[in-house]
């Protein structure tokens, strides 16, 4: 039987948020770097690579020549070894002495690195230079059976605090005179919105939107930068939100804003169609009819006529995909309805398929 849903609803303007600077932007050159290094995790309980991961065998014959023990890698049969690469992150500002959190995955074919401990790794930036050396045990989150987790999980795990920052990544912020913001999304109104309210606040013009991302600054004499950015990015504007949809396809999750509108649109999906279409007013329901049946914020769905008439004053992708739900259609259903809902034109946000 073919399911026919009706759609009735009114539009509403989309609402401005108020957002601080700092939580839409950041300062060019304070920034984030990624480390990377390969490493040896020892001790483990015959869960680490095997004969076939020729790169172990070597690294482990190099480590132990730095020892003043010779040995053919070809004569090393221990299973309790293991090749990593590790990754870690370094904070802006970091200094020497600083402890960093690391990350070790397996790069051979080790079944586990759980009970496993690091060797001293050194974590090389995209310079080539080593900023820190990473040691220390490394925990699983989880157990394989009981404990509960899988094994592939523990192939993977991290070493909290277990680097040590030995190099520093200067930046002079101090003694400079001018600054520039970078907004996480373009966006011209925010971009405008941020350049009007410091001008305001100030006094004076001290910022420029150069396009829909960056905003140059420039401090006042009478404030240090430190001073200055601290205050900038405590200010909030009001902040125009990007509306995005984003659906996981293979968990069939969607996560939405509640008010993203759908235009007037007809689509049909194999025995189910949708047709929405603007009113000024909606058709009394009897809420004791057993073919009607609510599903929250004030929308009905009328089973006889087949038909969802919705009372709120706009219709949304929210209530759309808690109807369809409501009435029985799957989790691929609904996404591939509203993925021609936006190629249709009918949905104006931003679509992210993951």
């Amino acid at each position: 039987m073919k399911v026919r849903l009706l759609l009735l609803f009114l539009f509403i303007p989309l609402a401005l948020n108020a957002i601080k600077i700092k939580e839409i932007s950041n300062i060019v050159g304070v920034r984030e770097n990624q480390l990377i290094g390969y490493g040896l995790i020892v001790g483990l309980n015959k869960t680490g690579d095997g004969t076939t991961s020729k790169f172990t065998l070597q690294t482990v014959a190099n480590m132990l020549q730095t020892m003043n023990v010779k040995l053919d890698p070809k004569d090393i049969k221990s299973k309790n070894v293991a090749a990593v690469v590790v990754t870690a992150t370094l904070p802006p500002f970091a200094r020497q002495g600083d402890k960093i959190d690391v990350v070790v995955s397996s790069i051979g074919d080790a079944k586990s690195l759980e009970g496993g401990t690091l060797l001293m790794t050194p974590l090389k930036g995209v310079d080539g230079r080593i900023y820190a050396l990473a040691q220390g045990s490394v925990t699983i989150g989880g157990r394989n059976g009981k404990g509960g987790g899988t094994l592939n999980h523990a192939t993977a795990g991290k070493i909290p605090a277990g680097a040590l920052v030995e190099q520093e990544v200067p930046y002079n912020l101090y003694n400079q005179k001018t600054a520039t913001l970078s907004l996480k999304e373009a966006n011209f109104k925010n971009a405008i919105a941020i350049q009007d309210i410091l001008n305001r606040y100030y006094k004076e013009r001290i910022a420029v939107a150069v396009d829909s991302r960056t905003i140059r600054l420039k401090k006042p004499q009478n404030m240090s930068m430190i001073e200055f950015l601290a205050n900038v990015q405590e200010l909030s504007i009001n902040y125009t939100p990007k509306e995005k949809i984003v659906i996981d396809e293979r968990t069939g999750t969607i996560v939405a804003g509640v008010n993203i509108e759908v235009q007037p649109v007809v689509i049909t999906h194999g025995d189910i169609t949708i047709q929405i279409e603007p009113t000024q007013s909606l058709p009394t329901i009897d809420s004791n009819d057993a073919n009607s049946f609510n599903i929250g914020d004030n929308v009905q769905v009328q089973t006889k006529n087949n038909a969802v008439l919705m009372k709120k004053k706009s219709s949304t992708v929210a209530n759309i995909a808690r109807s369809l739900k409501k009435l029985g259609a799957t989790p691929k259903d609904i996404i591939s309805i509203i993925e021609a809902m936006k190629q249709a034109g009918a949905i104006q946000a931003d679509l992210e398929i993951i």
